[in-house]
């Protein structure tokens, strides 16, 4: 059986967490009567690119708000870089930088403004901050938006500024909810380059999709998650085991094909 078969809550358990980027243990959260998370355990590789999937509802968005802070668990912890993300907030968030997936931006601002005030959130100095804002705005071509604010932007542009408040502070593990849910080819190609660098500059990546070519073309591992619960997990190579990522994606989370008689009006 290889590493990608093995129950992930036996696997998660033994390793250190000070040894991981990110370490999710036995991470739990209920909705009244719906379960929507059911004791994740995960180890993310410091310098991997990992690629979080499951269908829609599987978890992905509780997950990764209970593993930085944004949502408290029922139960479980979370490490960055071995920090108790809940017991040692500050010092795990210094490490990490977050884009999440639906969280409201401060989008009365222009970019610029919005970097600003990020960077002054965190305590940084104001010169660093604004030398940063200009080569991220440049990087990321918005820097032609000027005085347009956040609230005008398309949906793109404003996937590209989380994710340049996200990089702000230089951190060493970034957490990305559907990063490229709602962006362009261009824009997610730019993206996809950052990030790219990002993780051959010793960074760390995460981030949650359905997307599978995507995955297959970015992450060096890919967790599986559906109903609440990691099914399948470990480097992209011993996921797929020979198969495509998204026939390994099927067999897993369980689906259903149209037979002939369905939909003959059609």
């Amino acid at each position: 059986m290889t590493r990608a078969q093995q129950a992930p809550a036996d696997l998660a358990a033994a390793a250190d967490p000070a040894g991981q980027a990110l370490a999710l243990r036995g991470l739990a959260k209920r909705f009244d009567a719906k379960v929507a998370v059911s004791g994740v355990h995960l180890d993310v590789p410091v310098g991997s690119f990992y690629g979080l999937l499951g269908p829609n509802g599987a978890g992905k968005t509780t997950t990764l708000s209970m593993a930085v802070g944004l949502l408290r668990p029922d139960a479980g912890s979370a490490y960055v870089l071995g920090h108790d993300v809940w017991a040692d907030p500050v010092t795990a968030k210094q490490l990490l930088g977050v884009l999440p997936d639906g969280v409201r931006l401060f989008d009365r601002l222009t970019g610029a403004e919005l970097l600003a005030y990020h960077g002054l959130l965190r305590g940084m100095d104001p010169t660093v901050v604004d030398q940063r804002a200009v080569e991220l705005l440049d990087v990321l071509a918005l820097t032609d938006a000027g005085r347009t604010l956040v609230v005008d932007y398309s949906a793109g542009m404003k996937k590209k500024i989380g994710l340049a408040c996200a990089l702000l502070h230089a951190p060493r593990l970034l957490v990305l909810d559907e990063p490229f849910e709602a962006v362009d080819p261009v824009s997610a190609a730019l993206i996809r380059d950052i990030l790219q660098r990002y993780v051959a500059g010793g960074g760390t990546v995460i981030f949650s999709s359905h997307v599978m070519d995507v995955v297959e073309r970015l992450c060096s591992h890919v967790a599986i998650l559906a109903e609440g619960v990691i099914k399948r997990f470990g480097p992209l190579d011993e996921v797929r085991a020979g198969q495509s990522l998204e026939e390994v994606f099927v067999q897993v989370v369980g689906g259903r094909t149209a037979t002939g008689e369905e939909l003959s009006w059609l």
